[in-house]
């Protein structure tokens, strides 16, 4: 008499209907149908989000798949039947209250079948010539039955992620043309009336790009990241277009204009003929910085700046590698911040350059948490006046939530 394959598990685990289900679609198996055990368990461990399978399920899967002997997954002998000790060590020493655990999910995502024997014990049964009969223990039948369910899960997987990899490099590309083509627009005073701003438009072509990053979720997907990507692109377009537009307008009288200028500017000895003038009205904040002779008493290191606040390499012509990179870069952010001549005269005043550049950062840094940059600036020049204010615990504050945005992402 053949022995029968127990349908209803051993002790007081339930049996539900995603079970039977489970068992109904292994007997559909057909005898013939082979596979390649390592392929399938490596397309299972890339749709293990879609699968709902723990990772840790998966170490215990990869050890139920050493205990078959043959690489290739066919015929009968499907049914694998390993200790729950010998189970644990190949699962790299898994205690056996979490092993039971995640070989109850596997059975519940339907990539094993429990075959339990009268006793619980998993076991096989031998002929004379030393061949199993029938064996107890778990039945690898599903990963051959849905063999290509898997694979197609897989490729759905890796696409996605492809998809999203690359909105992402899109996001990327997009915010470092923006930044940069912002700074240079005020460097070079370059009207925005032609896009339909004021005198202001830097500032709140700046303003948009911020208000369309801090959309960004802290755990983006793409269907969330595409209409953003979309956005900044078409910013981008708008700031390049208005950058040629200028470039033209200067070509067109750049020939007469130098003309003018050569002979106007005919004495070689007028040193001020031969520096740039910058107008008040463009911010007071782009005229080039003088290095500072030495950094003032309770600054901080420079690495230790840009690791609180790196959002303001983002606006450097070359990188920031002295304090004069980082004090010109400052005061490119300043005017895009809305952050007045006086605000910035006042913090000076009390701070001392280095200090309210660095705090100058660090209202970039936090975005939209600030409303207004010049009150939060007049705020804090008020406090430290006041000795109220130290700039340590604000940037080991950056510092940290940085740490923790990593870890959440």
């Amino acid at each position: 008499m053949e022995p029968r394959l127990s349908t209803t598990p051993f002790g007081r685990r339930s049996l539900t209907l995603a079970h039977v289900a489970s068992q109904a679609s292994a007997k559909t198996r057909p005898p013939e149908k082979a596979v390649h055990k390592w392929n399938i368990f490596r397309a299972i461990c890339t749709a293990k989000n879609v699968l709902g399978v723990p990772e840790r399920a998966l170490a215990v899967l990869d050890a139920l798949l050493s205990f078959h002997p043959e690489t290739v997954l066919t015929g009968d002998g499907l049914i694998v039947f390993p200790s729950n000790h010998q189970l644990g060590l190949r699962a790299h020493g898994m205690p056996m209250a979490t092993l039971r655990r995640h070989l109850a999910a596997l059975v519940d995502a339907g990539l094993i079948v429990r075959r339990d024997s009268p006793n619980g014990k998993r076991y096989a049964r031998k002929g004379r010539g030393g061949e199993i009969e029938f064996a107890f223990g778990f039945d690898l039948a599903p990963l051959v039955v849905r063999a290509e369910e898997f694979e197609a899960l897989a490729e759905e997987v890796e696409a996605e992620a492809r998809a999203l990899r690359l909105v992402k490099e899109r996001i990327t590309i997009c915010r470092r043309d923006i930044v940069k083509m912002i700074a240079t627009g005020l460097e070079e005073n370059v009207p925005t009336q032609q896009a339909g701003r004021g005198p202001a438009g830097w500032a709140e072509i700046h303003e948009l790009y911020r208000g369309i990053m801090a959309r960004i979720p802290r755990s983006p997907t793409r269907l969330a990241l595409e209409p953003i990507a979309k956005e900044l692109s078409l910013l981008a377009d708008e700031i390049l277009n208005l950058l040629e537009m200028h470039i033209k307008t200067q070509n067109m009288s750049g020939n007469e204009s130098q003309i003018e200028r050569h002979i106007q500017n005919s004495n070689p000895d007028s040193l001020s003929d031969l520096e740039p003038g910058f107008p008040e009205s463009r911010g007071g904040g782009l005229e080039i910085l003088p290095e500072p002779k030495r950094m003032p008493e309770g600054a901080f290191p420079l690495g230790m700046v840009l690791d609180a606040c790196p959002d303001l390499l983002d606006y450097s012509r070359g990188g920031i590698s002295n304090w004069r990179d980082f004090l010109a870069t400052a005061a490119v952010v300043r005017p895009m911040l809305g952050i007045s001549p006086s605000a910035w005269n006042e913090a000076t005043g009390i701070m001392g350059e280095v200090q309210a550049s660095i705090v100058v950062a660090a209202i970039l840094q936090r975005g939209e948490a600030i409303s207004s940059a010049g009150g939060y600036l007049r705020g804090l020049t008020r406090r430290a006046e006041a000795g109220e204010f130290s700039l340590g615990p604000m940037l080991m504050a950056l510092i940290g939530s940085r740490k923790r945005d990593k870890k959440r992402a």
